[in-house]
């Protein structure tokens, strides 16, 4: 394994899990529950932050509208909890089945077009979401939904209630994980390999026999359930949603930490969302002004690691190698 971004990528995965465990068992030992709460909300917004790479750092398409589909499976993870039943499982799988339409649907309108039009568009859609939710009463509102239930979620090991931190976190990153797991599938077989092609150059892909239209809608489609699945999660941890969720700001914060961790990685948008979140809750701390002092970090990082934290370690480990090979 010589390759500096497949080395790179393992060593952030091994990072993040091992991470993951220390902080579930300190939190167990110490009985914390704010970083716990905190890990799993950076997890659950590391989700998004991974639907948008997808799109932009595999397929080549910006999404400026994945809070849209976010928010769109919080909404319906909270409606099915209140309204049906307090199952994990039953609502996080009617938000795949209606994510999955959802993205189909959506995938006419916005693939229509190509580059600052696609994204414009998603821009829209998730604009006109977003206004139809805060003026709907029977979703709450501007005051969004409230009361959501807590959870008992049945394992192999026992019952696990969603209000103890520790279990939901475990609940979190695995699926989370799951879907990262998905997604890295997908990059192994042909159709990834499409993907790749459609990125550095979709005109030409149609002279070897290929269609671009297919593949990425599948990718599309798939972007929109990975989102809805990760907002899925968002009611049950905080016991409430909001119409803010679909709002700009959220996929403006996806992008960022798309940017931030590493485009086209995957796992780097985790690792951006851990660090984003982290940066927000210890800089709030110390002044009102936190979201000047992120702005600036993340220049920082953008002009001395044009290629995200993924990219600045593969630049390392790919020096360290060459070092060796030297000596």
């Amino acid at each position: 394994m010589h390759n500096p971004q497949v080395k790179a990528i393992r060593f952030i995965e091994l990072f993040l899990l091992s991470s993951a465990l220390v902080l579930y068992i300190a939190g167990s030992i110490f009985e914390d529950t704010f970083f716990l709460r905190l890990a799993t909300e950076a997890l659950i917004f590391g989700g998004l932050a991974m639907s948008v790479d997808l799109l932009l750092g595999i397929v080549g398409l910006l999404s400026l509208g994945q809070a849209f589909y976010f928010g769109f499976g919080a909404y319906l993870s909270a409606l099915v909890l209140k309204e049906i039943s307090p199952s994990f499982f039953l609502a996080i799988g009617i938000v795949t089945l209606s994510s999955i339409l959802l993205g189909w649907i959506a995938s006419f309108i916005a693939l229509r077009s190509k580059g600052v039009y696609f994204a414009l568009i998603t821009f829209g859609l998730a604009q006109v979401a977003a206004k139809v939710v805060y003026n709907t009463r029977s979703l709450g509102a501007s005051d969004g939904m409230m009361g959501v239930p807590i959870l008992q979620i049945w394992t192999p090991f026992g019952s696990i209630d969603t209000s103890h931190p520790g279990a939901f976190f475990l609940i979190t990153l695995l699926t989370i994980g799951v879907l990262y797991a998905v997604l890295k599938y997908f990059l192994t077989t042909p159709m990834g390999s499409i993907w790749h092609a459609i990125r550095c150059n979709e005109d030409r892909l149609a002279y070897v026999g290929y269609k671009s239209k297919g593949p990425k809608q599948v990718a599309f489609i798939l972007a929109t359930v990975v989102a809805a699945v990760s907002g899925a999660l968002y009611p049950m941890l905080r016991g409430f949603v909001s119409p803010e969720l679909m709002f700009f700001s959220v996929s403006g914060n996806a992008v960022v930490t798309v940017v931030l961790g590493g485009v086209g990685t995957l796992i780097g948008p985790i690792l951006g969302s851990v660090l984003l979140t982290s940066f927000k809750s210890i800089i709030g701390t110390w002044t009102v002004h936190h979201h000047i002092v992120i702005g600036i970090i993340f220049v920082v990082i953008v002009v001395s690691a044009p290629k995200g934290l993924a990219g600045l370690l593969a630049k390392y480990l790919g020096k360290n190698h060459t070092s060796k090979e030297g000596e």
